[in-house]
């Protein structure tokens, strides 16, 4: 970041030299996240938890249904094509439904 000093008159230059010297206060009274992270950690296991339990910064469980095959609702008569009903429909059955058929038609 670098500010233009030259057009700043002694008056405006004293107000930003406080103004910085504040600021540079501020940021060293700060404690570091280190120390913050040491603290909490310290309280947490006074009264009995971990980090992990108050922030939940553990890994989720997995959703028991992902990854499983769901079984076919339709099938389309002549290539065989089959869709599970869930989400968007296959080009076959868009074609189908597109030229008047209903997805019952496919049911199986």
């Amino acid at each position: 970041m670098s500010l233009n000093l030259e057009g700043l008159s002694a008056k405006e230059l004293e107000a930003l030299i406080a103004k910085a010297k504040q600021r540079k206060e501020k940021l060293e009274s700060r404690t570091p996240v280190v120390e913050v992270r040491r603290m909490l950690a310290a309280l947490a296991k006074e009264h009995g938890y971990s980090l992990e339990e108050v922030f939940g910064d553990g890994p989720r469980p997995a959703s028991a249904a992902k990854g499983t095959t769901v079984p076919a609702k339709y099938r389309h008569p002549v290539t065989g094509e089959t869709w599970s009903g869930r989400g968007k429909p296959p080009k076959w059955l868009a074609a189908e439904m597109g030229k008047g058929k209903k997805a019952s038609d496919f049911a199986i």
